[in-house]
């Protein structure tokens, strides 16, 4: 389940442009300042960038381009001349440095090495990230398919072995460039920036930043309980958006938030409903799950706590976008006061929630 309030952002397939992948992206301050960073990112200048990154191929545009549904990076359906269309991802400046890019290419490519259900990005002239005009692109297979039947148990239990699959091999070794979630990355810091340049109305601003300390307490003691709970390469996105169902069964895309972190991180935003629903989802999710890897039980001590970061990382994300042009239009409810009345509402759930004893599986 995505948290509540969040848009769908962000996958390489080829769904309706209006539909939505719920994301919410990671981000970083150098390039909070950034104004208008894809305004040179002109339709010829998409198509010309990707016939470049396509010549060592031996490929090249038809000219058809459509853009698909994604704020955090820009991301294209492109038609090539005499063969299946591809999906091109031009990535947002200055949030991931080029070693953070590769060990995400890396680790997909381990993934589709083993025949896990992944797109992963396609290599032109031996190189899977492009530099052309001044933009950072990939290139993916088009892949079609549909969001997954969630309320049906044996999808989950599919699911769940997959995610097993995908958490065995990234296990096995550590990302060095793209960090952790974890308390700091994904909670104190965006909470500080947001205080820091005053993006919370005054109105709301010393009750919401006296329940983001109590949460951030809340989610503290949560990790405690957790204990030294194991971090492995996560999708760390891993939403229905995030996976295109197709009769074969699925394949994940949108890899672009993996870092280090906590299992469950890919279990959790697969569950919705009351408690009792939840744990079933849980149950049925860890039978596939454990087919492939163990589990650590001491994790579901995290379940509220990532989903209270994410509620703060999520609000930090749109505010640190806003001089993109693209943020104000897709988000004009942001800067309103009933936006964060409803922050408020959430945050006194959260600490609520993580009080209660963890989901039992």
């Amino acid at each position: 389940m995505a948290t509540k309030g969040e848009p769908d952002v962000d996958e390489p397939d080829d769904r309706e442009a209006g539909s939505k992948a719920a994301s919410a992206a990671g981000s970083g301050a150098a390039e909070a300042g950034a104004e208008a960073p894809y305004a040179a990112l002109t339709p010829d200048a998409a198509l010309n960038a990707i016939d470049e990154a396509l010549q060592p191929a031996g490929l090249r545009t038809s000219g058809a381009l459509l853009a698909l549904n994604s704020y955090e990076n820009r991301v294209f359906q492109v038609g090539i001349d005499d063969a299946p269309p591809l999906v091109a991802k031009f990535y947002r400046p200055g949030r991931w440095s080029d070693a953070a890019i590769a060990e995400e290419h890396a680790f997909l490519a381990e993934l589709a090495q083993r025949e896990v259900p992944v797109v992963a990005p396609m290599e032109a002239g031996g190189r899977t990230l492009h530099h052309v005009g001044g933009f950072r692109l990939a290139l993916f297979p088009r892949r079609g398919g549909r969001a997954p039947e969630l309320s049906d148990p044996s999808v989950r239990t599919r699911l769940g072995r997959f995610l097993g699959r995908i958490h065995a091999v990234g296990a096995t070794q550590a990302y060095r460039d793209r960090g952790a979630l974890d308390l700091d990355t994904y909670g104190i810091e965006p909470f500080r920036w947001l205080m820091q340049h005053e993006t919370v109305p005054p109105e709301s601003r010393t009750v919401w930043s006296g329940l983001v300390e109590h949460a951030l307490a809340g989610v503290r003691a949560c990790w405690q309980r957790a204990g030294g709970f194991r971090s492995l390469r996560l999708h760390g996105d891993c939403h229905e958006g995030n996976v295109l169902w197709t009769d074969a069964g699925p394949h994940f895309v949108d890899f672009d938030d993996s870092r280090m972190g906590p299992a469950v991180q890919d279990l959790w935003m697969l569950l919705s409903g009351d408690r009792q629903e939840q744990q079933r989802q849980l149950g049925d999710l860890l039978d596939g799950y454990e087919d492939f890897a163990d589990f650590d039980r001491a994790e579901l001590q995290l379940v509220e706590a990532l989903r209270t970061l994410r509620l703060i990382h999520y609000s930090a994300w749109i505010a640190r976008r806003w001089s993109d042009p693209a943020f104000p239009a897709a988000f004009p409810w942001f800067e309103t006061p009933r936006y964060w009345e409803q922050r408020i509402l959430e945050l006194r759930e959260q600490i609520a929630a993580m009080q209660e004893e963890p989901l039992v599986a």
